[in-house]
């Protein structure tokens, strides 16, 4: 699986969205495969960037679109290699966040520990740029904290 899978099924499930909104939603379908599958749903590193987490390889696929259509990350005939495991947890991920704007995931995460923590390393302030990756220890960690005090998440 790789995360043009991921990014076009969620464009094919929920319709053109902005290209924030899109790596937002990935990066919450990966981090919540970490906790409820035990698996990442993608090998593709997600960076700490300024509006949030990015992952650059998506970032290139999307690159100068304001708004992404499906079809445009994988062609319209191609069909996302997900299985059945991550279909299930990329629906839950969309059925919790998918409802959320652009601005609203990206300030959820700015105020997770993930994001702050590979900010830390990287030594930068808030919005400055930013190439550190969020590790998927950090992801794990953190999330799983989460479900253990709303399982509903």
């Amino acid at each position: 699986m790789s995360v043009r899978d991921v990014a076009e099924y969620i464009l094919r499930s929920r319709g053109e969205m902005t290209a924030m909104k899109l790596q937002k939603l990935v990066y919450y379908a990966q981090a919540w495969s970490l906790v409820w599958d035990e698996r990442p749903l993608f090998d593709e590193s997600i960076q700490a960037w300024a509006n949030g987490p990015v992952c650059r390889s998506l970032y290139s696929a999307h690159h100068r679109q304001f708004s992404v259509v499906p079809g445009s990350i994988l062609p319209a005939v191609a069909i996302p290699q997900l299985d059945d495991r991550a279909r299930a947890t990329i629906d839950a991920v969309m059925k919790f966040y998918g409802d959320k704007s652009a601005q609203w995931l990206s300030d959820l995460t700015h105020l997770e520990m993930p994001w702050r923590r590979a900010r830390e390393r990287a030594g930068v302030p808030d919005g400055a740029q930013c190439e550190e990756e969020i590790t998927l220890a950090d992801m794990h960690e953190y999330y799983s904290g989460l479900r253990a005090n709303n399982p509903v998440v």
